[in-house]
């Protein structure tokens, strides 16, 4: 074994403990060592007792932060996937009575609240936001970094990219985005609560290449089923074995997140080891020694 190193090394907090065996008192220190009859009545620092009780608890305490020995450690680098929002900023989106709680708040506003929870929940992925109204643009390119785009959502507003909405250049924008990725999934989760009135780009085109491009679309209708195509949505979800979601109102979005989360989960990164040896028991068996041995000179046998 080449190397060594404790997988819980934050446990060594635990520690703290061994100073209740010099300051706590002595009622503390009867419900953390129930034999504190055992402790002698002399208060030097370097009294045999303390000292044996604090080797104990640092034995304890280092079979907790579990010890391992190992050749060689390799860290599970999976990517999640390249996720990018395709975002309708047109002026419908600053109609409120979108959220029951909030009745004055607008629709964008409560999709950007939303869409910040839902993020922050995404550990691995890559993340873009294509935004759309009038005409498309690239708002953020794929990234890892969550708090920048936390950052930048609070400058976007309806009507950025003008009140109409040019569904299709929403789209072939995020996958312009999504060709600069390198992750074997790519998402796009489009939402708007309008209909195709805008840009030069056919909402079937766009589709039918990010479908050859094998990119899953996952759209949502914000607001009532009459405000947004819904059948075209629907096409465009089918076509690319994403699914359609319709949120008629902040709780019904709130839920299609937590859908979304379960459709497409994230990846977490994890660690193996090449001949891992496990060497808690140790510093366990010392310590259980050494609790056996007061045990029994508390009972009066010699030792």
């Amino acid at each position: 074994m080449n190397n060594f190193e404790f997988e819980y090394p934050y446990l060594f907090i635990l520690l703290l403990l061994i100073i209740c065996i010099y300051k706590c008192p002595l009622s503390i220190k009867e419900i953390i060592f129930p034999h504190i009859h055992l402790f002698s009545t002399s208060i030097g620092w370097l009294n045999r007792e303390r000292v044996l009780y604090s080797f104990i608890v640092a034995l304890l305490v280092t079979a907790l932060a579990a010890p391992i020995a190992f050749d060689q450690k390799t860290s599970d680098k999976r990517k999640g996937r390249d996720l990018v929002f395709a975002l309708d900023t047109s002026g419908s989106m600053a109609e409120s009575n979108f959220d029951n709680e909030n009745p004055q708040e607008a629709k964008f506003n409560i999709l950007k609240a939303l869409l910040k929870e839902f993020i922050s929940k995404r550990h691995d992925d890559n993340v873009g936001i294509s935004i759309f109204g009038s005409y498309a643009y690239s708002a953020v390119p794929l990234t890892y970094d969550m708090k920048s785009i936390n950052f930048l959502l609070d400058f976007f507003e309806v009507g950025i990219a003008g009140d109409s909405t040019a569904v299709g250049e929403g789209i072939a924008t995020a996958i312009r985005l999504l060709e600069k990725g390198e992750a074997k999934n790519k998402v796009i989760i489009l939402i708007t609560d309008g209909y195709q009135n805008s840009g030069s780009v056919s909402v079937k085109e766009a589709a039918l290449n990010a479908k050859n491009k094998g990119i899953k679309i996952y759209t949502v209708g914000i607001g009532k089923r009459k405000d947004f195509d819904y059948k075209l949505l629907t096409l465009i979800a089918t076509d690319t074995n994403g699914k359609m979601f319709e949120a008629g109102d902040a709780e019904m979005l709130k839920d299609i997140y937590s859908e979304l989360n379960a459709l497409e989960p994230s990846n977490i990164r994890s660690q193996h080891y090449l001949n891992k040896q496990e060497l808690y028991f140790y510093p366990l068996a010392i310590a259980t020694l050494l609790l056996l041995l007061l045990l029994l000179r508390d009972r009066g046998l010699k030792i």
